[in-house]
């Protein structure tokens, strides 16, 4: 509900049909599954972004090459950034290039600046001169917030802020996003509409990073070797790569049809039965595989991670109509699943018909048209 009219923006094929939409980040995790949602929508996807640095990876298992217009390029480097976007000719423009980890962000803080910063500068200085554009969506992370470590949920009107260069670098992402929004893009005929997007612990299948969660989990099941974490009594707003998916393809809609009122920053985290301690859901975890238990080791010396972060995602749901559709339980299911057909040998076929499934399925719940 929007200044008393109901929007429908679901992701609907006659929507985002033949709809050009360029991706930086396209090779990364939730890039390959929403490459894969839109595609599967008959929308045109063009991808610039890094050769994936994982072995296996989700983008090539599903030969997403194949099905999008795919560059490598580096988010720093503009003038190529502006070629791919230029060539493309995007309707719709959706930043999710980053430096995605904390702990590497304490190693090499100076790249992460570079790319989370500078790399949304120069996302938004090529789409300043895209005049085919009409709804840009500049993805950010929860932990753009100042975190107190208290048990109230961050709304979008909260400072920004953050204590490891991670958090400090997506809350200047944030900062910067509304700089351009207020500077460049504010007037009727200033371009397209900017929003931003800031969700929580994304999981699915298909994610080999280091240092994230349910990577490591999976490796330790295959290894059949106890799982390390660093905190496990920390609480984290857990939710499926498909849930701000559908959240990032609703605003996208509502910037290009109803243009700038939905120009801002929306929270995109999961309902309060999604909120586990880290050991919890490696328990679920490991009930689902069923396989080696849920043996846990902490490494000592870990560097500072908040244990305590919730968001408020109150302003979706009233304005965009955006609602949490999966169960903790489906969630870890539908991960474990993925990554046991894969362990299992599953072909490139079937591990696509799997993705497009899960896809198919959230679709469903929604209400909404599921990919083909």
């Amino acid at each position: 509900m929007c200044s008393g009219n109901l929007y429908d923006l679901s992701a609907d094929p006659g929507f985002w049909k033949h709809r050009r939409v360029f991706i930086t980040g396209h090779t990364g995790f939730k890039g390959s599954w929403l490459v894969s949602w839109l595609t599967g929508l008959g929308a045109a996807v063009g991808g610039y972004a890094l050769a994936p640095n994982t072995d296996p990876n989700i983008f090539g298992i599903l030969d997403l090459g194949a099905r999008c217009d795919h560059v490598l390029g580096d988010i720093r480097d503009v003038d190529a950034l502006f070629a791919a976007m230029s060539a493309f000719k995007p309707d719709v423009a959706i930043h999710m290039a980053a430096q995605p980890l904390v702990r590497l962000s304490y190693e090499q803080p100076s790249d992460t600046f570079a790319v989370n910063v500078q790399g949304t500068v120069n996302f938004l200085e090529a789409c300043r001169r895209q005049e085919t554009l009409k709804s840009v969506v500049v993805v950010t992370t929860d932990k753009c917030y100042v975190n107190r470590e208290w048990a109230w949920s961050y709304r979008e009107t909260d400072p920004l802020g953050g204590r490891d260069p991670y958090s400090a670098s997506k809350a200047c992402a944030e900062i910067v996003t509304g700089s351009y929004r207020d500077s460049f893009f504010a007037g009727a005929s200033a371009g397209a509409p900017v929003s931003s997007a800031r969700a929580g612990n994304v999981f699915g299948g298909g994610d080999w990073s280091l240092d994230r969660l349910v990577p490591d989990i999976v490796r330790s099941f295959v290894r059949q070797a106890p799982v390390e974490i660093r905190s496990p009594r920390a609480v984290r707003p857990w939710q499926h790569v498909l849930e701000p998916l559908a959240g990032y393809l609703m605003l996208a809609r509502g910037c290009f049809e109803y243009g700038r009122e939905f120009a801002e920053g929306w929270n995109f985290g999961p309902s309060d039965g999604q909120m586990l301690t880290v050991q919890d859901f490696v328990n679920m975890m490991s009930e689902r595989w069923g396989g080696p238990g849920s043996n846990v080791v902490t490494p000592p010396n870990t560097p500072h991670e908040a244990q305590l972060l919730l968001l408020d995602s109150g302003l979706a749901r009233r304005r965009l109509g955006w609602h949490p559709q999966m169960s903790m339980a489906q969630s870890i299911n539908s991960t474990v699943d993925w990554y046991r057909a894969f362990y299992d040998g599953a072909s490139a076929s079937e591990m696509q018909r799997i993705t497009t499934g899960q896809i198919g399925s959230y679709a469903g719940a929604l209400g909404w048209a599921a990919p083909v």
